[in-house]
C-alpha cells in the first residue's frame, strides 16, 4: 500500500446514491483507493431525482436521472469524486467533469432471473418479462416474439421479489450488479455478450473527478483516483463508450456493444491480449430487425481517446450503411 499521503491529509469524500448496488459499488472503489493511497475515504450519500420519482425511466430522462444529482453535487464541491455505473452515465461531456479512472470491470453479460430456474427458451408462450430497456425489450422479443414484456422500475431485490410474487415470470438484469451485492444464485441464464450484447460499458465502473478548481485538491484527487484504473476495463470500456457516442444514441437506445480482448491468433497461451473484438448491434424496437457489425481491432490503436474516436467512426459508417439508422432514432446518422 501506498503511504505518500501527508499525515493528517483529509479524508477523500466520495459521492453515492444510497441503494444497495451503489453503496456497494463506491464501498468498493473506497477501499481501492485507500489501499492505493493511504489515504482516507468517506461516502456522502445523495439523492436522486431517480431515487425518488416514479413512473417509467424513459419518461423522467432515462438513466441520466440518477446521474445529474451526483455530478451536481460534484461540482459544487459537496464531495471529491464519484462513482457511476458506466452504462449510465451520458455520452456527452460535461465541464469541469473528467471520467479519472475505470476500476476492473466485473461480468459484462445480461442475465435472466425467474422463479423456477428455468431459461429464456423454456418459458411459456405469452410470459410476462420484466424490463425496463428499449435495447433488452428488443432482444427479447428477437428470440421470443410471443413473450409479453413490461417496464419495471425498483432496485434488485425490488425487481426479484416482483418475479416471485408471480407480477412477472421473469426479469433481465445486469450480472455485475447481481455479482457486485452477492445475488448470483438468482441467475437462471447468462446470455452470451457476442449474441445478445449488452449496452455500452455494461459490467464498468466509471469515477468521475473535477478538472480542476484554483485552490482546491483537485489534482491530488484525480492522482489518488488515477491509481485504481485498470487497463483491460480503460480500453474495452472506452471503445464501447466511443461508438455510442458516435451514434449519437443515447445510454437507453436499442444498441448493444460489446468489446472483447483476445490474444493475436496463434500466440501463446500466455500472450497479452493484443486484439479488441468489437461487435456492436441496432436493433428495431419491436425486434423484428436488426443491424449487426463486427470489428477485429488492434488494442494499440484504441488505447487513446483520439484511437478509439477514429475507430468508432468506421464501425458507426458500417452500421449506417447496412440501414441501422433506418431502425432507431440515431441522431449520430445524420452526419
Amino acid at each position: 500500500m501506498s503511504t505518500d499521503t501527508a499525515p493528517g491529509a483529509a479524508p477523500l469524500r466520495l459521492g453515492t446514491r444510497a441503494s444497495l448496488l451503489a453503496r456497494t459499488q463506491s464501498g468498493t472503489v473506497a477501499d481501492a483507493v485507500r489501499a492505493a493511497t493511504g489515504r482516507e475515504v468517506e461516502l456522502v450519500p445523495i439523492t436522486t431525482d431517480g431515487d425518488v420519482l416514479t413512473g417509467p425511466l424513459a419518461q423522467l430522462g432515462g438513466t441520466g436521472v440518477f446521474v445529474a444529482a451526483l455530478r451536481d453535487a460534484l461540482l459544487r464541491g459537496e464531495c471529491d469524486f464519484v462513482v457511476h455505473s458506466m452504462k449510465d452515465l451520458p455520452t456527452g461531456a460535461v465541464d469541469g467533469l473528467t471520467i479519472g479512472a475505470v476500476p476492473h470491470r466485473a461480468p459484462v453479460r445480461d442475465v435472466l432471473c425467474t422463479r423456477d430456474g428455468s431459461p429464456l427458451d423454456a418459458l411459456p408462450h405469452g410470459a410476462v418479462v420484466g424490463s425496463g430497456s428499449p435495447r433488452r425489450v428488443a432482444q427479447l422479443l428477437r428470440r421470443r416474439p410471443d413473450l409479453v414484456v413490461r417496464g419495471i422500475r425498483g432496485n434488485v431485490d425490488t425487481r426479484l421479489r416482483k418475479v416471485d410474487e408471480g407480477e412477472y415470470d421473469a426479469v433481465v438484469l445486469a450480472e455485475a450488479g447481481l455479482t457486485r451485492i452477492g445475488r448470483t444464485d438468482r441467475i437462471s441464464e447468462r446470455f452470451d455478450a457476442d449474441g445478445w450484447p449488452p449496452s455500452a460499458g455494461q459490467g464498468a465502473l466509471a469515477v468521475e473527478v473535477r478538472t480542476g478548481v484554483e485552490g482546491d485538491d483537485s489534482a491530488a484527487v484525480r492522482d489518488a483516483v488515477a491509481r485504481i484504473t485498470d487497463a483491460d476495463a480503460e480500453v474495452t470500456a472506452l471503445l464501447e463508450r466511443a461508438v455510442l457516442r458516435r451514434l449519437e444514441a443515447g445510454c437507453a437506445a436499442p444498441v448493444g456493444i460489446a468489446a472483447t480482448l483476445e490474444a493475436e491468433a496463434g500466440a501463446d497461451a500466455d500472450a497479452d491480449a493484443d486484439r479488441v473484438a468489437l461487435v456492436a448491434e441496432v436493433y428495431a424496437l419491436d425486434g423484428a430487425r436488426a443491424v449487426r457489425v463486427t470489428h477485429d481491432l488492434a488494442r494499440a490503436e484504441v488505447a487513446d481517446d483520439a484511437g478509439r474516436a477514429a475507430a468508432a467512426e468506421r464501425v458507426v459508417a458500417d452500421l449506417l450503411a447496412r440501414g441501422a439508422g433506418e431502425l432507431a432514432d440515431l441522431a449520430g446518422s445524420g452526419r
